[in-house]
């Protein structure tokens, strides 16, 4: 038999559940998995919420803006379709190093490694949702690359100046790949985002039903978070786990007190920086290969901005990475893709 290869495994954010991932868990998950025990579980717990359960809201006959992007309703749809993504990981060909992932796949990444389980994990995702979605403010994203996904100094500057001309209302959320994802008040990212220079026909984007995630705006939900979630809801973690600041937690030493206490706290109101978080965790763990969890495939970019940053395996520009994903073996493997899917599984 071959041997194992290593693997990083990456977690998608909030925004990674729309119209074409309707019913990607039902699609994916197959009749006998043991997960369907957890979902189960999920779904007793949100019905107990009052809340729609993950498998009706993946099972709609439609998708709904107001119900599926719905904080608290798109949080259990993520959290659930990465869960049992991961869980259908084929352990016998990939041995997993570490996991890791982009803002709320940090909740995602808690689960893979057993620090958050059963219904409590998905009473923490729910809940948390609903607390950072009350808070104030809003998020966009503006790129920070050229076409060739290498750094543009000009769009930096302007973004820098941005941040300068609006301190104390504008802040850095997330450092993604090649892409910034700005909070601030609605003020402040509406000014902000009237300044910036468009691009791509895109960009600058607002998100829509995101708050001003990752930033002092919302301490008032990490404060009301560390209040109502007791350190028991932690465990140590059974994997390595690398954080929004590329701090390593490792795995059967890591504190429950302490996870509790960055998850709810530190990582609630500060920048989130994925970027470091996937450069720290190759040159730490040197993964053979990096799988991405669903649902949706939008992570591989972002992925692969990281390591171009750092010129990873010679890596310095998106034509070097669409090479390196040519191959029989690609390194970055996503279970969004069906044909990369099936050499995970």
């Amino acid at each position: 038999m071959s041997q194992k290869k290593t693997a990083l495994v990456v977690c998608p954010g909030r925004g990674s559940y729309n119209r074409p991932e309707l019913g990607y868990i039902q699609q994916h998950l197959p009749a006998a998995s043991p997960f369907r025990q957890q979902l189960y579980e999920f779904d007793a717990l949100r019905t107990e919420l009052e809340l729609p359960t993950v498998t009706e809201l993946d099972s709609a006959a439609s998708f709904s803006n107001g119900r599926h992007i719905k904080a608290e309703n798109a949080a259990a749809l993520i959290f659930s379709a990465g869960l049992a993504d991961f869980s259908q990981i084929n352990r016998d060909k990939f041995d997993i190093v570490a996991v890791t992932g982009n803002s709320m796949g940090w909740y995602t990444a808690l689960g893979c490694a057993g620090v958050w389980q059963g219904r409590d994990s998905m009473q923490l995702v729910t809940s948390m949702a609903q607390l950072t979605a009350g808070a104030a403010g809003a998020q966009f994203i503006y790129p920070l690359l050229n076409s060739d996904w290498q750094l543009d100094i000009d769009k930096q500057a302007r973004l820098a100046e941005q941040l300068y001309l609006h301190q104390g209302a504008l802040f850095m959320s997330i450092a993604y790949g090649g892409y910034a994802v700005l909070a601030g008040t609605q003020s402040a990212v509406q000014q902000a985002m009237q300044a910036l220079p468009p691009c791509d026909e895109r960009f600058p984007l607002l998100l829509p039903g995101h708050a001003a995630f990752h930033s002092p705006l919302m301490q008032p939900a990490a404060d009301q978070a560390l209040a109502r979630f007791a350190e028991p809801l932690f465990a140590t973690p059974q994997l390595p786990l690398i954080d929004g600041r590329g701090v390593i937690w490792p795995s059967q030493l890591a504190q429950p007190s302490a996870l509790k206490a960055y998850t709810l706290g530190q990582q609630v109101c500060d920048t989130f920086n994925f970027s470091r978080a996937i450069q720290v965790a190759v040159k730490e763990f040197a993964p053979e290969h990096i799988i991405l969890l669903g649902p949706g495939s939008s992570l591989g970019g972002a992925v692969a901005q990281s390591l171009i940053a750092i010129n990873w395996q010679g890596l310095s520009s998106k034509q070097d990475f669409s090479r390196a994903q040519q191959n029989d073996s690609p390194f970055i493997l996503s279970m969004g893709l069906p044909e990369q899917r099936q050499l995970i599984l």
